[in-house]
């Protein structure tokens, strides 16, 4: 397989997303103002693993529908077979539930099960997205899923117990990957039943610690101009450009980590985590982020 195919495959230009979920993670879980380089590193790499294998397999059970609808897609393109495609999904999803479990048992400071059944249920949820997130309407919340089992991977690679800060931090993230895949979805925009999902875009928005720290108050900003300008892009009719607008959404996960990462008081992770959107947005530009 070319190096080409794989990045297309694997969608990587979203990857720096999943590191400030990582990052989100840690720190609602209450990790210390020095987080542990080398477990945070690691899990970068873990959830690195289970969304490119999760991407892969994306594409390889929507071989057909990308036959009729995207034929340009590396599989229907004859670029790489689909068995190929399932192996390699697979293969990655069982690396990133390896790691997990390295991490949690083997280490001194490892949290023990906790962790590994969060991987778990991440590979489990990937998979079921990706079997049938095309018939399923409630696709959007199972893709909320795979993002909210992120953030508990990393804050039980911390604690075995969830705290507070996470479950709020979860509840934002996952009405936004709601609002963002309804987005994804929508073929007309000026149906309501297509507009009001997008709602949920502003959930985030009541996270009223973010503005007690200043990094925490940036971020809010910064997402908030990033979301507004998006929502545009969906509905205003002369401006209309549905697929920069997922884009930009999706690059905009990495702000709303770094609000949440600035409102517990990591300043320096919290301007990694705007690092993490200008990066997204960058890489949109070489390898397509849908």
């Amino acid at each position: 397989m070319k190096l080409s195919t794989a990045l297309k495959l694997g969608r990587v230009s979203n990857l720096p997303t999943t590191w400030t979920n990582v990052a989100a993670g840690l720190a609602l879980a209450g990790a210390s103002s020095a987080l542990d380089a080398g477990l945070a590193l690691a899990l970068c790499a873990i959830v690195s693993c289970m969304y490119v294998g999760g991407m892969f397999l994306n594409d390889a059970f929507d071989r057909e529908y990308d036959r009729r609808e995207r034929p340009e897609r590396p599989i229907p393109s004859g670029e790489v077979s689909a068995s190929s495609v399932f192996a390699i999904g697979f293969a990655l999803l069982a690396a990133g539930i390896a790691g997990t479990a390295a991490l949690a048992l083997l280490r001194e400071t490892g949290t023990g099960w906790a962790p590994v059944l969060a991987a778990l249920a991440l590979a489990a949820c990937i998979v079921f997205y990706d079997a049938y997130h095309k018939q399923n309407p409630l696709s959007p919340v199972v893709m909320a899923g795979n993002r909210v089992l992120v953030y508990a991977l990393a804050a039980l690679s911390v604690l075995p117990v969830l705290a507070a800060e996470v479950y709020w931090g979860a509840g934002a993230l996952g009405c936004y990957l709601i609002g963002l895949t309804y987005a994804a979805k929508q073929e007309n925009l000026r149906a309501l039943r297509g507009v009001w999902p997008l709602v949920l875009l502003a959930a985030p928005f009541a996270y009223v610690p973010a503005l007690r720290t200043l990094a925490g108050a940036v971020l809010y900003a910064a997402l908030a101009a990033s979301t507004v300008h998006s929502v545009r892009l969906l509905l205003v009719p002369a401006k209309r450009d549905i697929r920069r607008a997922v884009t930009q959404l999706i690059a905009g996960i990495s702000l709303l980590d770094g609000m949440l990462v600035g409102s517990q008081g990591h300043v320096g992770l919290a301007a990694l985590c705007a690092l993490g959107w200008l990066l997204t947005l960058r890489l949109q530009r070489v390898v397509a982020g849908t």
